[in-house]
């Protein structure tokens, strides 16, 4: 079974990617996950050069209003680009975090559907896109006047082995009163923060499993 997860252990969202005969062929194998002995094993490493060629792109633009500190639901855009070619996938989301779940765009898969929380794809090409929009409760409150956005953990694992990823998070403030705080895990090589007065995002190439947190506090406090 080769899995992208992407959940954090507050139900944030799920990519379980299961292909339609269990293990991929030799050829396959052979073909998309090379040099088996140097697989990273799970503990989390930042790449600092991106590798030679395009790996999975997992993107996500989170849109904050001042509703979402009452409720807790933010704006979701999500694009996944250069998945693995597989015969049938599927993206499945917390059933009760998430809502007005809808595909808005796909390139090289022949069917896609949304079945209740899960976006179900079948015969994955090389190249493949897929994007949705959606509603996601993933602001929590984190004290006082604080509040907090969990990701994670992304990963693309395959049988034991973690595979190189990237992730691209952009978070518009709008017009929801919130500021960026901190952000964990810290900018370094492979992991680069950006911020301005109205967003703040991530862009990241890594191996293992990586959770992130970016927390705001309310302006002027």
């Amino acid at each position: 079974m080769y899995c992208l997860p992407c959940r954090s252990s507050k139900a944030v969202f799920l990519l379980t990617l299961l292909p339609l005969f269990g293990q991929a062929a030799p050829s396959e194998e052979e073909r998309f996950f090379k040099n088996i002995s140097e697989v990273n094993d799970g503990d989390l490493r930042f790449l600092a050069n991106a590798p030679d060629s395009p790996v999975h792109h997992h993107q996500n633009r989170i849109t904050l209003t001042p509703d979402s500190l009452a409720s807790g639901w933010v704006k979701l855009e999500q694009c996944h680009q250069y998945l693995d070619p597989v015969p049938s996938s599927q993206i499945v989301y917390g059933e009760d975090r998430i809502r007005a779940l809808r595909i808005t765009r796909t390139e090289n898969i022949e069917r896609t559907w949304v079945n209740g929380h899960s976006v179900q794809m079948e015969n994955i090409k090389p190249a493949a896109l897929i994007c949705i929009e959606a509603e996601s409760l993933a602001l929590l409150s984190d004290g006082p006047n604080a509040y907090v956005l969990r990701n994670g953990p992304y990963m693309r694992r395959f049988l034991d082995g973690y595979y190189p990823m990237r992730v691209t998070m952009t978070v518009s403030l709008g017009n929801s009163g919130l500021r960026f705080d901190s952000l964990s895990p810290t900018a370094q090589p492979g992991f680069n923060l950006r911020i301005s007065h109205d967003e703040v995002g991530y862009d990241t190439w890594f191996e293992g499993r990586l959770s992130t947190a970016i927390r705001f506090v309310e302006q002027g406090k």
